[in-house]
């Protein structure tokens, strides 16, 4: 029996474990990430963190698990908690750094610690929309991971969590789905689907994709405010790079046995 410790944090009520590793060593299976994600037999998340030392540019280095301990290539707001926690346990400065995620370098900055919180931001990358049905209101978005946007009037005509476990078995390993309302300019709603996850209260990089089909179908500009059931987040876009900010909070510090020897 060992322990581990590790962080909690949440960026728009998306929240996630971190464990700083820089050596690498502790390797969590994907049965110690389902168990530390449940929500009743664990410590509950959405997704677990691995921040381990710079590669190939980066400053830090992040592996990010799904809560049913499936590996993913980026979340937006699971980002810019490293960029919290990357801070606060002194890895490295408040101000601008590089991050090596699974979807490739990026770019981030911290403001300076305000208490438990920090307004931070992540550079996404190259927003690709791959398809685009305009008379269907619906669009496939990668963002380094895989999503569907579909725009509704009225987000409660939909029933998300069923229509979001149908929609994972049309695309061989899932895809994260959101659907959005326009609410009023340079503003819509969302509510999000995350495979391997299921219903959460905010996805960062979906709240890109969602912008991104938004700003193609023209309903919106390139400065978009999305409201996710856990709070606003903002993404800006530089032609089709886009860059998603937003506050993050660290919630708890925690030491987990672990049932190995390592």
């Amino acid at each position: 029996m060992t322990s581990i410790g590790i962080s909690k944090h949440e960026g728009a009520g998306n929240d996630f474990l971190l464990m700083v590793d820089l050596d690498d060593r502790v390797r969590l299976t994907a049965d110690e990430v389902r168990w530390l994600a449940d929500r009743h037999l664990g410590v509950g998340a959405d997704g677990v963190i691995t921040i381990t030392a710079g590669t190939h540019g980066g400053d830090i280095t992040m592996r990010l698990a799904n809560a049913d301990g499936s590996p993913a290539e980026i979340s937006g707001n699971g980002l810019r908690c490293v960029v919290h926690e990357a801070v606060r346990s002194g890895l490295v400065a408040p101000g601008s750094f590089n991050v090596m995620t699974g979807a490739g370098l990026r770019r981030v900055h911290c403001d300076e610690l305000d208490g438990r919180h920090a307004m931070t931001a992540a550079a996404m990358g190259t927003v690709d929309v791959l398809a685009i049905d305009a008379e269907g209101r619906r669009g496939t978005v990668d963002v380094g991971n895989p999503h569907l946007v579909i725009v509704l009037d009225d987000l409660g005509s939909v029933d998300a969590e069923v229509e979001g476990r149908r929609l994972q078995a049309e695309r061989p390993g899932g895809i994260n789905v959101e659907w959005i309302a326009v609410s009023g300019e340079g503003t819509i709603d969302l509510v999000v689907y995350e495979r391997g996850v299921g219903l959460t209260m905010a996805c960062g990089s979906g709240s890109c994709a969602a912008a991104a089909v938004a700003r193609s179908l023209k309903l919106v500009g390139d400065t978009v405010e999305v409201r996710n059931p856990g709070g606003a987040l903002e993404v800006a876009f530089d032609g089709q790079e886009a860059t998603l900010s937003g506050r993050v909070a660290h919630i708890a510090d925690l030491i987990v046995p672990l049932e190995r020897v390592l």
